[in-house]
């Protein structure tokens, strides 16, 4: 396993991290939706489609549901929204635990970065948690 999307919590070696351990490395592709490219909110619509779970196709859609985190309380499966283009939301990613989060870059794919990098950090707009806790926990595990 390339990381522990729990960070050591109840959540590892969950389902999601298993989907996203088996897309890393995949090709960023403008409009991506599959494993042959993603763009970014692709990525995230794949990966909370293999949970059970619909998300709108676009970052600024997604921005609109789930409930909003503060950052000192992201949890693993938490959305990370950026403003990477200068005109509100324009990126989302995946928080996977330890300061990081999954994301289909347009430079390197989908990887594992660390939201303290500065090019994310100085764009961080919010969170959202689009699944309870005992949602979570009901689909999180094979």
């Amino acid at each position: 396993m390339a990381f522990s999307i729990g960070g050591g919590s109840a959540f590892a070696d969950s389902k999601m991290d298993n989907v996203i351990t088996k897309t890393l490395g995949t090709t960023y592709r403008t409009g991506g939706t599959t494993t042959s490219g993603f763009d970014c909110s692709g990525f995230t619509k794949y990966v909370f489609t293999k949970m059970g779970l619909s998300l709108p196709r676009t970052s600024k859609a997604q921005y609109n549901v789930g409930t909003t985190v503060s950052k000192s309380k992201l949890r693993s499966g938490d959305l990370v929204f950026f403003n990477t283009l200068g005109n509100g939301i324009s990126h989302v990613g995946i928080y996977v635990g330890n300061g990081k989060f999954a994301q289909s870059s347009s430079s390197r794919g989908v990887t594992i970065t660390s939201l303290s990098q500065a090019y994310w950090a100085n764009r961080y707009v919010g969170a959202k948690r689009v699944m309870s806790t005992s949602s979570y926990q009901a689909v999180a595990y094979d």
